[in-house]
């Protein structure tokens, strides 16, 4: 009956690593996409930050040639009050 009872606790504890080291090889994978989902994100970070600097210097590109324009106007406007005057 000893011998019984050591067989059912011996295989209790084979069924008990087993579970461990599945639990631990699901717990490797699961760090495994972590890093790789973390890698993801940060060059989704860099592509993000290099398309807001490009579109902020384009806007300042804009904003500049809005305002230059805006000048030659009134100057253009201003010859022609002069000349008329």
């Amino acid at each position: 009956m000893a011998a019984n009872d050591q067989n059912g606790h011996d295989s209790d504890q084979q069924g008990a690593q087993a579970e461990f080291a599945k639990a631990f090889k699901e717990l490797q994978r699961g760090e495994l996409t972590a890093t790789a989902l973390e890698n993801h994100l940060s060059s989704l970070e860099k592509k993000i930050d290099h398309l807001l600097a490009s579109a902020e210097a384009n806007q300042s590109t804009v904003d500049e040639k809005a305002e230059s324009s805006k000048e030659k106007v009134e100057s253009s406007e201003e010859k022609k009050s002069h000349t008329t005057a």
